[in-house]
């Protein structure tokens, strides 16, 4: 796995989250259909980029897009 494949997993991973649903991690590694690895690099990509949030619910983690508003 190399820099551009976790970028391609990234985008891949922001168009489902585009629908502006809270996703379950499981359900967004079967809709993808990425590995747990390839999935959390992905997440990661876009956590640094502050393009998602993460909620823990009890034992369930959800990921959604972060809405950013920039006035300047």
């Amino acid at each position: 796995m190399d820099k551009q494949e976790i970028g391609l997993h990234a985008g891949m991973v922001w168009h489902l989250l585009n629908d502006n649903a809270k996703w379950s991690y499981q359900s967004l590694k079967r809709k993808s259909g990425l590995k747990d690895k390839e999935l959390g690099a992905a997440l990661g990509w876009l956590a640094r980029e502050n393009k998602i949030e993460f909620e823990q619910r009890e034992e369930d983690l959800y990921l959604y897009l972060c809405v950013n508003v920039y006035i300047g």
